[in-house]
């Protein structure tokens, strides 16, 4: 594998880490599966990228994005807590709706950023190639992140949406408005998963009705990798696996597709992710038959 193809895969492996932790706050911590992922993320890329080709500075139209990503998982958790329907069948209301907003803010089915400015673009110096520039500035928005997340799930809120999803009749014993932290938690992840969208956006160069097709997977995926490598219930381990797992399996992703020997073309992507997630799975009770042998 080429020194491009490498950095490109961390690249990318970077910005579905704010996916795959967006994903561990639903399905991990509040137990709550959200296919809404689906919709925010293009929804993040379709407002950053008109934003950005209607001249707004890319700072703001990289916050917007996120908002609005947060007001998409807002939407999924009320039609949960407030009009009772189903988590799942809620999120896929959500997802599919989102689909034709998407569609209402671009204006089309694409939006181009070819010669317009980014945060990319502000932020690179002068003497760096962007296939590098572009990796570091994102490992230092991941952990800014990741470091964001740590310090808020310590807080009285933070405890309280995890307390939510572990036990919520407890939760609601001891005073906390599960209903309230539902949608606080959902708000969050949702949050994170509209910031990848603009940054995908961003280093893709325009934001594209088809970019959030099986972005659930691809989140799953990662949360799943990562706690095969390093599992623990320690929330700054927790988001550091997560991180790591969207990295590696980026990193596997790329290492298959780039390997003649293999066969293995871009229609086969699905292919090697299911395989992946498949081989994820398997790693933990494999690892508990070795022990149980030792014992």
């Amino acid at each position: 594998m080429s020194l491009f193809s490498l950095l490109g895969a961390v690249e990318i492996g970077l910005i579905f880490s704010l996916v795959a932790l967006g994903v561990y706050i639903s399905f991990r911590l509040l137990r709550f599966p959200d296919l809404t992922v689906d919709g925010s993320f293009p929804l993040g890329g379709a407002v950053c990228a008109i934003l950005i080709s209607g001249g707004t500075n890319p700072w703001l139209a990289t916050l917007a994005a996120t908002a609005a990503g947060a007001a998409a998982g807002l939407v999924t958790g009320w039609l949960n807590v407030k009009l009772k329907i189903m988590d799942l069948l809620a999120s896929i209301l959500m997802m599919i709706a989102l689909y034709s907003i998407n569609l209402r803010v671009m204006g089309g089915p694409n939006v181009p950023l070819i010669n317009d400015p980014t945060l990319f673009t502000q932020l690179q110096p002068e003497s760096m190639a962007d296939y590098v520039a572009r990796p570091l500035i994102l490992l230092v928005i991941v952990i800014a992140a990741k470091l964001l997340l740590d310090w808020f799930f310590a807080t009285e809120r933070g405890l309280a949406i995890r307390a939510t999803g572990s036990n919520a009749r407890m939760a609601r014993a001891q005073g906390i408005n599960t209903g309230a932290m539902v949608l606080l938690g959902m708000a969050v992840s949702n949050a994170l998963v509209g910031l990848a969208g603009a940054l995908f956006a961003q280093t893709q160069g325009g934001s594209d009705i088809s970019m959030g097709i099986g972005t659930i997977v691809i989140g799953l995926a990662a949360v799943i990798v990562g706690e095969s490598i390093l599992p623990s219930r320690r929330i700054p381990w927790a988001t550091l696996a997560v991180v790591v797992g969207a990295i590696v399996y980026r990193f596997f992703i790329a290492a298959a597709l780039n390997s003649d020997f293999i066969g293995l073309k871009a229609q086969d992507l699905n292919l090697v992710t299911a395989l992946l997630v498949t081989i994820a799975l398997i790693i933990p009770q494999l690892k508990r038959k070795l022990s149980s042998r030792k014992a």
